[in-house]
């Protein structure tokens, strides 16, 4: 959760300018790179003793991380912020397209795209994030039907991540394919999750296997988070506001417009609650959950702006 944290401190400076977000952004920039290998992987586990507790982290780990760096790249508060981010992000950059978890491509796509936005004349990645996007427009074509429009022959979690995806790759590479799929794959996820006043996410009991029924427990955080930065860039790749209601839609799932009508955002910790079963809310408040509750509410703040700006 370190990247997730580096990513929500940036984008709090960005929001609000806040000194005390730049302290923070040091600390989870300064482990990122501390973990770092020599071949540019990154391991995941510290123990309060600096010992290394693994060789390589996950690779849906080292997507996060790159989404991240990228980020920083685009919104780097300083030039020293922006070296360091660089020297770790190139430093990565030949495991790109090694990955095989789609999840792990999409995040470093999103990261390549974020990179790109502030350098649109690296050639060399933006032929990276082209190979990126064509493996999941592969994984797609492999598994849709007249009915299923997804890129898995099942729903399970971050399920938004991927469209997001190609949503940024799209908005880069103007390629009439990525930009089909995204949207095809997009209209299928709010479809499937997105009912006329709620969202109610896919759960994690037993996913949603293609002809199969879907779960309705357990939900997650991260998965609301994923179909709020879904949809804010599918306004941003559309000008189609209509989009910035399905984000704010997404959004109130944190606030108690669910399925069980319960807050998962607890107003006197500040934290976010992990989920919710049948039985009701997982009272324990995770640092995944936080943030995504986090990163949420900040990109909310922002397509609030983004709209008055366009009326």
């Amino acid at each position: 959760d370190n990247a997730r944290a580096l990513l929500m401190v940036l984008m709090a400076y960005r929001q609000m300018k806040d000194v005390r977000t730049l302290e923070l952004s040091t600390i989870y920039l300064s482990y990122i790179h501390y973990m770092q290998n020599a071949d540019g992987t990154f391991r995941n586990f510290l123990s309060f003793s600096r010992k290394f507790l693994d060789e390589v982290g996950s690779e849906d780990s080292f997507g996060r991380t790159i989404w991240a760096l990228g980020y920083l790249l685009k919104n780097s508060p300083n030039d020293a912020y922006y070296q360091t981010g660089k020297l770790v992000f190139f430093n990565a950059a030949p495991n790109f397209e090694k990955l095989s978890s789609i999840r792990s491509i999409a995040n470093t796509m999103n990261g390549i795209s974020y990179y790109l936005k502030s350098n649109p004349s690296d050639d060399s990645m933006t032929e990276r994030l082209r190979n990126l996007a064509f493996k999941l427009v592969e994984h797609y074509e492999a598994n849709e039907t007249s009915s299923w429009k997804w890129f898995e022959s099942i729903l399970s979690y971050d399920n938004g991540i991927l469209p997001l995806a190609l949503l940024h790759s799209a908005e880069i590479l103007n390629d009439d394919k990525i930009t089909r799929v995204a949207l095809e794959s997009m209209d299928f996820l709010t479809e499937h999750t997105l009912k006329e006043n709620y969202l109610s996410i896919i759960g994690n009991e037993k996913w949603f296997k293609r002809d199969g029924e879907r779960s309705v427990f357990a939900q997650q955080p991260i998965d609301a988070m994923a179909m709020v930065l879904m949809y804010h860039q599918a306004f941003h790749l559309t000008k189609d506001k209509d989009y910035l209601q399905k984000l704010y839609t997404s959004f109130l799932w944190f606030l108690g417009e669910n399925d069980l009508r319960m807050s998962l955002y607890d107003f006197e910790t500040k934290g976010c609650c992990d989920g919710f079963e049948k039985y009701g809310v997982n009272r324990n408040q995770g640092a995944e959950s936080s943030l995504a509750y986090l990163i949420s509410h900040l990109t909310v703040l922002q397509a609030y702006e983004e709209f008055y700006e366009t009326e």
